[in-house]
Parts: structure tokens; sequence; C-alpha cells
């Protein structure tokens, strides 16, 4: 059976109420959230096992994660514990024409601090067989990029796939590095990318020729078609490219679907017309994680992406990063319920 090692930040997540401005009220909705880790616990409600790597605080704040963590199942036996703080981000949720915004303070956190040889990867990836990681963690200092290096070096090393959700985000490379110059390294050790039009661009520096502006809104499938090609063409290990295609119409109402790309065959999803979302944080990881659980899963590619973005579509309901569905719950999506009616 497979197993799922992800490394990553995971940190504290501070929301304002509802939709509410920041502070519009005196509180805000704690609860904890990371790519990697929001992709873990996704797959162990799938009934996978999986393990969440990364450095967290010695605190009571750190410890409440891993209570967390392993609530869900999640093998937290590799996580490390050292002195210093949790990164933190604030969420206030969009409506309408107003956009969500997400602040960062995870300057200084325990795992910007981190460098290599400070975890087991031999211990980590023992008994593992995929290994999945973003581009957000490279992103946040050097030493968290050299570690997520030295990380999928290790895995490739014992005969492990790896995953990778480009997931550029421009507001966290301050460290003097951009995104491209760590993520054309760390993609010649990845199996499986994961990305959006503008990860390609931003972290890989590949635009098709048909590509047009990120900010457009309607979709044009040959050019992802011409930029999975492209970078399969550039880089010869990836063995395939799944690409999510996000319509956004207003903050409450996104299009959602996705296409996937083996070098051989193209296969583009079903679409969901995703209406008064509930949360779209962590749609992205939710889609990783129904990919990871399709491949490993189901016999062929083209029910894997149906799974990961009936998954994804699933996750826009629920509040908070984590996607809490079961496989009975996608599927019956897939099958074509989503009449959202009472079940008695």
């Amino acid at each position: 059976m497979a197993k799922v090692v992800t490394f990553g930040e995971i940190m504290l997540r501070l929301k304002s109420p509802g939709y509410e401005r920041f502070f519009q009220s005196p509180s805000l909705e704690a609860t904890f959230g990371g790519g990697e880790a929001n992709v873990s616990v996704s797959l162990a409600n799938y009934g996978m096992d999986t393990a969440f790597v990364t450095v967290l605080p010695k605190n009571d704040i750190g410890e409440a994660c891993v209570r967390e963590l392993r609530g869900f199942g999640v093998d937290v036996s590799n996580i490390v514990r050292r002195d210093g703080r949790m990164g933190i981000y604030f969420l206030e949720t969009g409506a309408v024409q107003r956009p969500s915004k997400v602040i960062y303070d995870r300057a200084g956190s325990a795992i910007c601090e981190a460098k290599p040889g400070d975890i087991d990867w031999k211990k980590a990836f023992d008994g593992a067989t995929w290994f999945h990681l973003t581009g957000i963690t490279p992103a946040i200092s050097q030493g968290a990029a050299d570690l997520s290096l030295e990380a999928v070096k290790a895995a490739k090393a014992m005969g492990l796939h790896v995953s990778c959700d480009l997931n550029y985000r421009k507001n966290l490379w301050k460290y003097g590095k951009t995104a491209d110059q760590v993520m054309t390294e760390l993609v010649r050790y990845v199996d499986t990318v994961i990305a959006n039009e503008e990860d390609f661009q931003k972290s890989l520096l590949l635009k098709a020729e048909s590509a047009h502006s990120v900010e457009e809104g309607e979709l044009n499938i040959e050019q992802y078609k011409a930029i999975a090609r492209l970078a399969m063409d550039t880089y010869p290990n990836i063995q395939r490219v799944a690409i999510t295609l996000r319509e956004s119409k207003s903050a409450n109402h996104n299009d959602w679907s996705a296409c996937l790309y083996n070098g051989k065959d193209f296969f583009l999803s079903r679409k969901y017309r995703i209406t008064d979302i509930v949360d779209r944080v962590g749609g992205g990881d939710s889609f990783g994680a129904g990919l990871i659980y399709g491949l490993n899963t189901y016999g062929d590619e083209k029910t894997a992406l149906e799974f990961a973005v009936a998954a994804s579509c699933l996750k826009h309901t629920i509040g908070g990063d984590f996607n809490r569905v079961s496989v009975a719950e996608v599927e019956s999506l897939m099958k074509g319920s989503g009449s959202g009616r009472v079940q008695r």
C-alpha cells in the first residue's frame, strides 16, 4: 500500500469571522493550515497512510498543532521540535467583487530557521512510496529552500515518486532569491508537477507562445497543452503535468476544472460551476491530494484527474484549510450527484 510523506510549513491561521473585514469585530478564528499539511490531512481522510514532516516550536501552540494533525490520523512522528515561533497567516474572506486577502507573519518561524541536516530523511522516508512538497516552502528562507532540495534528492535516492505543486507566492520570495533561481533546480527531481499558468511563468520561466495574461478570465485549452509539452521537453524527468484551471467570475463564483498531460495523452476534466464559495483557501491542496490518491488507487489517469477536481470542488464548501470529505462523497459528486439535496 502507498505511503505518502509531505513536507512544509504549517501555520496558525487567524481569520476574521464570516465575510468581515479585519477587526471589524474584535475577534479572529484560530485554526491551523499549510499547503503540505492540508494534503496529508486529505489523504488521511481517504484512508491512506500519510506522514507530515516539518519543524515546529516547542511550546503549547506547536503542541496543539501536533495534536490536531494526529487527530486526523496523520503520522507526526518525524516532526522536529525546537525553540522558536510558529508562522501565522491572517485571512479576510472576500465577497462578490471584493477579493480575499492574506497577510503573512512567518518570518523567523522555526522552519524558516531550519537548515540541511536538521531532518533525518532516511528515517522520514522509511517505508514511503511517494513524497510531496510545494513551491511555498522554498520561498520562505534560504535554509528552507536548501532543506527542500535536500529532501527531493533524498527521496529520489530512496526510490520515491516525487510530486510538487509549484504554488508561486509573490509575497514570500523576499530573502534574495527569485522563484526561478530555486525552482528550476528543484523541479529536476520531480516526477509529477502540479501548477497553474502563473506558476509556470514565474517559477520556471516557461510560457507557451499562445499563452495569455493570467489575469484574463477565459481559458484557451490549446495553450495548456503547449505549456505542459514545454515543461516536459524542458525537464525530461517529469512524467506528468497537471494544470488547474480556475475561471474567477467573482470572489464567490469560480468555474473549476483541470487538465493532465503524460507526454502522450491529454485529459480535460469536467467543469464545475462553484457559486456561493465558503472558503477557497486550500483548494489547490485538495486537488493535489485528490490527484495523489487517484493515481495510487484507480487504474487510469483520467479517473484520477476527475477525483482530484471533484475533491477540490467540495473543498470550496468547507471552512478552514483542511478538506474534510470522504472518498464516498467525492465519488458521489464524480457520478453527478451535485444537487446538494439533503441525504436522509
